[in-house]
């Protein structure tokens, strides 16, 4: 038994026991990181370094892969590190750095994918307003709110995660600090205040995947009604990468968070922690690289200089 005011570390979920499993770990782990930050990396410079993606979509898409570099980083490092060194301590103060910082991007990013869910609505359903609507001073409102909404859902989500006293041990049964995992510590009932915080979280959640799947109903009824294939293919050549990674995003945070108790167990839980704050940010980029010509035409010229400057 111990007291939360009293606790020094947490230990997180080890991999395995065997020395060869644990380095197996930490070399597939490396890789998927190493993967992420180049996609990521790539997608953020050819954006920033090309005046023909200044528009709407690709400042989005710049924040959407600033997002995505800094979920992957707060998590997968510190296991990595944990299996290279064969421990599974963090500290306190790590722990709770690691909850604020996975909540707030994660809350951003999908605030971020909402926001560009309305941006394809009004470029294909009021493309003659879209200058007005879409202008930059909007897209940086829009950008701000999205941040810090997610600010603000860290904030509330990680001072009631840790004003909860801790009563059950300091084994975390996740390869990072979970809020789902770290509410199994809690003394009695009173994990209880957290979990209303949750459901509120949710009913946000909710609200923003109604918001995107009304828009793209709509989306989509203005794509039928173009009388060229040609027009009919660009415009969901522009919506499918976005729809793509919502749909990613949506069905893995919700099996990991709303799956049924009966088949929860260690194993499962880990594969869906991985499947949602590993597993997209490192496909994010080549979704939104593979169907987009003017982003590959960029990731392509970015490459030549620079393979022609180590020449």
């Amino acid at each position: 038994m111990s007291n939360s005011s009293s606790l020094t570390n947490f230990l997180l979920l080890r991999f395995s026991d065997t020395r060869e499993l644990q380095l197996f770990h930490f070399s597939f782990f490396l890789s998927i990181y190493l993967a992420a930050l180049l996609g990521n990396g790539l997608i953020i410079t050819a954006i920033a370094c090309d005046h023909h993606l200044h528009a709407p979509m690709y400042f989005f898409l710049l924040n959407l892969s600033i997002l995505d570099l800094c979920t992957i980083s707060t998590t997968v490092p510190k296991s990595m590190a944990n299996s290279l060194w064969d421990t599974r301590a963090i500290s306190y103060s790590g722990c709770v750095a690691q909850v604020f910082l996975f909540f707030f991007l994660i809350s951003a990013e999908f605030s971020l994918l909402t926001v560009m869910a309305y941006d394809r609505f009004v470029a294909i359903c009021q493309p003659l307003h879209y200058g007005t609507l879409m202008d930059s001073r909007a897209c940086g409102k829009m950008a701000t709110a999205a941040w810090a909404s997610g600010f603000l859902n860290a904030a509330l989500h990680t001072g009631n995660t840790f004003s909860i006293p801790l009563c059950q041990g300091n084994a975390v049964e996740q390869f990072f600090c979970e809020v789902p995992k770290l509410l199994k510590l809690s003394c009695s009932d009173a994990y209880l205040r957290e979990v209303w915080v949750l459901i509120f979280s949710i009913c946000l959640f909710f609200g923003c995947f109604i918001f995107i799947v009304l828009s793209y109903v709509q989306i989509f009824a203005s794509v039928l009604r173009i009388p060229s294939e040609q027009g009919r293919q660009k415009a969901f050549s522009m919506c499918l990468p976005h729809l793509a990674v919502v749909s990613l995003f949506v069905t893995t945070a919700t099996f990991a968070y709303l799956k049924p108790p009966s088949i929860s167990s260690t194993v499962v839980d880990l594969v869906m922690a991985v499947l949602y704050a590993v597993l997209p940010p490192t496909v994010n980029p080549l979704i939104y690289s593979m169907r987009n010509k003017e982003l590959k035409k960029a990731l392509k010229k970015l490459i030549q200089v620079a393979l022609l400057q180590q020449q």
